[in-house]
């Protein structure tokens, strides 16, 4: 059977793909800057646990109070790039998705136990004792299981051409596994989890002048430099004819991914130099261009079967403009309630 014969037809789309596009990479970067920080604190946090040397400096508690406010604003900000993703890629996502069906439908389950847990390790962290690593360590092993099981399904969406294992195991307990991107893109993540994570709570502890930023920003500094390591491991991966888009055959993917590197080394040195917001800075940039490299890749991949530019367009604004007001609306309610939660928090204080 051939490939193209595997691949639904795509939905017809209300407005020019671009606007979508646009939509999509800028909910994306939002999502995954929230993401990186959910994860890398609750990682730092467990090693906060084992490393009791550090138990009297006050981190592992911060970040308990930390922790469930960044998995509902990680949840919040996944809503839309999946959405936009579901819009462009639909026909993709969708099939790729049946093919692990177990596994994606087990997200939602495993992401409230976890967030469940995160709740036991704030409200009940001094009473926990000893068993806080248990509930910590169960919460940062959940989040871990769904971001591998993104990857998967990301990486499947690509790869129309291994869907034909749906005629050998049609159960939707299929996993990308043999896919060769699909371990250095997951430890891609896992890394700048780490990286942004520390960041973040460098900058909390810039505010406080405890003395804590330099650590933070040191750990941020070796990991991005480990995952600097891993995106050459990504990168050699690639098949050679995306490989070679950023090794000058294509301008702006070659641009993106100098630029990005550049990016990177900047928010390492700043970061041994002690600069929280310049590093932050850098790294955001980073993030961006990271963002835009993954974008030629999936384009790259998906090139043989299917064009997101050739969607069939019939007009409806209205959609996008009830969209634009409930996005203002919404923005300026939750930008109010952090200003009064912040200033409720100064004078408890």
């Amino acid at each position: 059977m051939e490939t193209i014969s595997l691949i639904p037809y795509p939905d017809a789309i209300p407005l020019h793909w671009a606007w979508f596009h646009v939509f999509l990479t800028a909910t994306f970067v939002l999502h995954l800057v929230f993401m990186n920080a959910m994860l890398g604190i609750g990682m730092i946090a467990l090693s906060e646990y084992f490393m009791k040397k550090n138990a009297n400096d006050g981190t592992e508690k911060d970040i308990s109070r930390k922790l469930p406010y960044l998995i509902a604003f990680t949840v919040n900000m996944g809503v839309a790039p999946l959405l936009f993703l579901q819009v462009l890629y639909g026909n993709l996502i969708y099939t790729s998705s049946i093919f692990m069906a177990w596994y994606w439908i087990s997200v939602v389950p495993l992401l409230l136990i976890a967030y469940y847990f995160a709740y036991i390790y704030d409200f009940k962290f001094h009473a926990l004792g000893r068993f806080r690593g248990v509930f910590i360590g169960l919460a940062v092993l959940f989040m871990l299981f769904i971001a591998f099981l993104f990857s998967n399904n990301m990486t499947l969406m690509l790869t129309p051409e291994k869907w034909i294992v749906y005629f050998e195991n049609p159960r939707g307990t299929f996993l990308n596994l043999s896919e060769p991107i699909l371990w250095p893109r997951y430890f891609h993540f896992v890394a700048a989890s780490i990286a942004v994570g520390s960041l973040f709570l460098a900058i909390l502890a810039e505010k406080k002048t405890n003395g804590r930023s330099g650590r933070h920003l040191r750990r941020f500094a070796y990991a991005t430099l480990v995952q600097m390591g891993i995106g050459i491991w990504f990168l050699l991966f690639l098949p050679q004819e995306i490989m070679l888009l950023f090794m000058g055959k294509n301008i702006p993917a070659t641009l993106f991914f100098l630029s990005g590197l550049f990016a990177a080394v900047l928010s390492v040195l700043t970061a041994f130099n002690g600069k929280s917001w310049l590093t932050a800075g850098f790294a955001a940039a980073t993030i961006i261009l990271m963002v835009l490299m993954r974008d030629v890749v999936r384009k790259a991949y998906l090139s043989p079967w299917f064009d997101v530019s050739r969607l069939t367009v019939t007009p409806q604004y209205s959609p996008l403009i009830l969209f634009l007001g409930v996005l203002g609306v919404t923005s300026f309610m939750v930008g109010y309630m952090l200003i009064q939660a912040c200033k409720a928090k100064k004078e408890v204080a």
